[in-house]
């Protein structure tokens, strides 16, 4: 198949059919002539103010909605409290809860949230029990004294419990913050000490891959190093545990304790607090991350609803945990009528067909997954599409690393070809996407389709310059109502330093990417962990897309080894049970990065070891396996799900000395 040959294009009907295509019409009855999503776009970033508003009004945003913005120019320092030169919306009041809630009265008996676990645990809410508890739940915060401006941290598993307090905290107008239950009590105390919440969520255990943890000294031990709680709310997920010694309140008496009223929502500014998200840590302590209550809003319904085409009825998958910014990005499907389909537990536990088995049951329109899951399941051979009634499906989201080319094949040959595959990417640090899928344009392989409308992205050079179909760096060169409020108790230098300090005005996101002439954005990795053998840009995504696909590699890390005053190559495997690390292994991994890729991208050293170090998000954690061959110290080792790794990769540098 030629490069330029899509491997899908939209149906006429399909486009016509699209929320876009109706924005487009509607955006043209106001004197413009869109007809592409090229000239959308354009349009989108050179009349933002326009844009925003419409967009406001297309996608039915509840609140008062006053002016769009304040000033024109560029933010490069910001604070807990804004103070920057594009204010968003600074007249607007408004209530995340509510615009999540308020498909409720035109279907109160229809689903709103569809669960399972792996445990075979199933629930189902309609949008008034949904309402009910959130009711319920709202009551009982405020008899603990939350209010607006207070924090709530929600230490679980995602279930309807974690979706029914994330909506009654923020009904209040207080601001939620959650990570997963494999987070260690230390890892957790660092991010939940800095924003001191007044009411912690918890639950007494849960199941990963057919195994159960007991949350229950945990909870107790966290709970004592939060010295500002006002109270602590367990809820009994895991059946048949033996209670523990504790005074927490319990989540099944206090729904008995209150009857379900009218929700009270608290309607706040635009740009106040409504998520603390966290940053990775593996490099220092965890920044916390604050995201507004109108940015979040109005940017996940303008990338749920033009970019992936969610229309109410909707059934709305992802994969995802509490400490990962795509848990924040799918609970926003409630918004635009949508129900939400969620799986707790492994996705290949109890078997490898879980999640598909779930897709096929609940009806899924969208399912959002991780490349690596898409590349393990390719690796498994595994042809969804055999094996399951997927007819409901109209879109694939992926993300969390690069979709290589021959994942995109995978997915058009095995999971569906007439599907919308959507490769996305942006991150916590704007809990949403700079570039994504749009549901109107043809996909091409291995490419990111477009810029998300009202983003001005641009690559860069190592001069600052931009350049086109040449690899560089990306960066953002407008503002955007979701950038972060700023970081928690930050005076400016932090947040400065994370994202402006590169280039002069303009946000630095950190990827090494290619920006396409058709407008697709290849992605290679992060920038920080390029490597630079012989002064040659490599990113470490390209050597993956080669060695993962071999049958004895179950996963691999590449790191860049300071050298005789050069850069080398070092490669580290994780092979399957039966595969061993022989010279024809070895040989078999040059060879093939040679051919496929260049000589630069040989490494000088193939290593084996049991696992490769990832976060608890899944994402590899190139930059901390540098700092331990380089003898150097990793700063916050508990922001790694298998910090053991560290250990067995600085045990391996006596190999690494010749």
């Amino acid at each position: 198949m030629s490069p330029n040959q899509p491997l899908w294009t939209p149906s006429s009907a399909r486009v016509s059919a699209s929320n876009i295509h109706q924005f487009i019409k509607h955006i043209n009855m106001l004197g413009q002539q869109i007809e592409t999503y090229a000239d959308l776009h354009r349009w989108s970033v050179e009349d933002k103010k326009q844009f925003w508003l419409e967009v406001w009004q297309f996608c039915d945003v509840i609140g008062y909605r006053g002016d769009c913005i304040l000033g024109e120019g560029l933010p490069k320092w910001q604070t807990f409290q804004p103070s920057r030169d594009t204010i968003w919306f600074p007249q607007a009041e408004l209530n995340y809860a509510e615009n999540l809630l308020s498909y409720a009265f035109q279907d109160p008996g229809g689903i709103a949230v569809w669960f399972e676990n792996e445990r075979g645990d199933k629930q189902h809410l309609t949008w008034q029990q949904l309402c009910d508890q959130v009711s319920v739940v709202q009551q009982w915060l405020t008899q603990n004294g939350v209010g607006a401006g207070d924090v709530v941290a929600g230490y679980l598993p995602y279930m309807p419990q974690t979706l029914v307090a994330m909506l009654a905290t923020t009904s209040l107008g207080a601001i939620w913050t959650s990570t997963s239950p494999d987070f260690g009590v230390d890892s957790v105390t660092e991010r939940f000490g800095q924003v001191k919440p007044k009411v912690l969520f918890c639950c007494n255990g849960y199941t990963f891959g057919g195994k159960a943890f007991d949350m229950q000294k945990k909870n107790i031990e966290l709970a004592k190093n939060l010295d500002e709680l006002e109270n602590t709310c367990q809820i009994e997920y895991l059946v048949g545990l033996p209670p523990a010694d504790h005074t927490f309140s319990d989540w099944n008496a206090i729904l008995e304790c209150y009857q379900p009223r009218g929700i009270r929502y608290h309607r706040i500014g635009f740009n106040d607090p409504l998520f603390v998200l966290y940053s990775s840590g593996t490099t220092g302590k965890p920044k916390c991350i604050v995201h507004s209550v109108g940015g979040t809003i109005i940017n996940h319904l303008k990338e749920h609803q033009l970019h992936c085409d969610i229309q109410p009825k909707d059934r709305v998958f992802y994969y995802t945990t509490c400490g990962w910014m795509m848990w924040n990005w799918h609970v926003s499907a409630l918004a635009s009528g949508a129900t939400l389909v969620i799986y707790d537990g492994s996705p290949v536990s109890p078997d490898t067909n879980n999640l598909w088995r779930l897709a096929e049951k609940a009806r899924v329109t969208l399912f959002g997954t991780s490349a690596k899951y898409l590349e393990a399941i390719q690796k498994q051979r595994l042809a969804p599409a055999e094996q399951f009634d997927l007819s409901a499906l109209k879109t694939l989201c992926s993300t969390g690393s690069v979709l290589y080319p021959e994942q995109f094949d995978y997915v058009y040959q095995h999971i569906k070809p007439d599907l919308h595959l959507a490769s996305i990417s942006g991150g916590t640090d704007i809990c949403g996407c700079f570039v994504l899928g749009n549901p109107i344009s043809p996909v091409y392989r291995g490419e990111c389709q477009a810029a998300g409308l009202g983003m001005n992205i641009a690559v860069f050079d190592e001069q600052g310059q931009p350049v086109l179909d040449e690899r560089g760096e990306l960066v953002c060169l407008n503002s955007f109502p979701n950038q972060p409020v700023g970081f928690w108790h930050d005076d400016g230098e932090r947040y400065h330093h994370a994202y402006w300090d590169k280039y002069p005005n303009t946000w630095h996101h950190g990827d090494d990417v290619i920006m396409h002439s058709n407008g697709g954005v290849q992605f290679f990795g992060r920038s920080d962990a390029t490597l630079n053998p012989g002064g040659v840009r490599i990113g470490t995504a390209e050597i993956y897309q080669q060695v993962n696909q071999l049958n004895e590699v179950v996963d691999s890390i590449a790191i860049g080894q300071q050298w005789n005053n050069d850069e080398r190559i070092v490669l580290l495997v994780k092979l399957t049970e039966y595969a061993q690390l022989t010279p024809d292994l070895e040989d078999k991994i040059r060879q093939l990065l040679r051919q496929k890729c260049s000589p630069r991208h040989v490494p000088a050293k193939i290593l084996a070891i049991s696992d490769v170090p990832r976060t608890k998000s899944g994402k590899l954690v190139e930059l901390a396996a540098k700092q331990v061959i380089h003898g150097q110290t990793v700063k916050n080792v508990g922001a790694i799900a298998n910090p053991q790794v560290l250990d067995e990769i600085a045990s391996l540098t006596p190999a690494l000395a010749d």
